[in-house]
């Protein structure tokens, strides 16, 4: 169908791609872990939303440009490297207790705030773009005439195992936390490594060169 082929090969490789610790898997485990499932599970939407944005550009041929122009990259690059520095210097300053024990108009801000963030991890991130670019075209066929809806449905595929996976994280993130009891002073401190992790990625995206 619209030229995929390894359907099954792309399915497994995209199985053990998500399941690697990157960016989204801090974020999804940090939000899990120190505000709750609910927390993780709009935290793994987001990143979802943010993973949609490469997936059509990449299709449209908006990342080839991306990763054809150096000026275009380093741009990018820089504002996504800010980005997560900027998030993890939040993190770090983190002060008072953690958790989502707030009004509902409060709590409702705070979950639109972690999908925002989650979709800005993703989305800002160009080395998102040049592995799509990188990996799906390998299983379309090259004189397809239906690459671009060859290349959405590999996108969906992935993205969705990519979810899926973050929920889970989140899931057990968030039991873990509460089967350890996790106080929170020390569900602070958690937040605060984590911020400390994103300050690093930040540092390393900023020094990153294309590949």
């Amino acid at each position: 169908m619209f030229g995929i082929h390894d359907l099954a090969v792309f399915i497994a490789s995209s199985l053990l791609l998500n399941i690697t610790p990157g960016v989204d898997f801090l974020y999804v485990l940090g939000r899990g872990a120190t505000h709750g499932l609910r927390a993780g599970v709009w935290a793994a939407l987001g990143i979802g939303a943010g993973c949609f944005v490469h997936i059509t550009a990449a299709a449209l041929g908006l990342s080839a440009l991306l990763a054809a122009s150096a000026a275009g990259f380093t741009l990018v690059k820089w504002i996504g490297a800010a980005y997560l520095l900027y998030m993890g210097v939040s993190m770090l300053r983190q002060r008072g207790r953690l958790g989502l024990s707030l009004p509902q108009t409060s709590e409702q801000r705070s979950m639109q705030q972690v999908f925002a963030q989650g979709f800005a991890t993703n989305a800002l991130n160009p080395k998102v773009a040049l592995f799509f670019l990188a990996f799906v075209p390998q299983f379309i066929d090259a004189h397809s005439p239906t690459k671009v809806q060859a290349f959405l449905v590999l996108g969906t595929i992935f993205n969705t195992t990519g979810t899926l996976w973050n929920i889970f994280v989140a899931w057990a993130s968030a039991f873990l936390a509460r089967q350890l009891e996790v106080a929170s002073r020390a569900a602070l401190w958690l937040n605060r490594c984590l911020g400390a992790l994103f300050v690093a990625l930040g540092v390393r995206l900023a020094l990153s060169q294309r590949s």
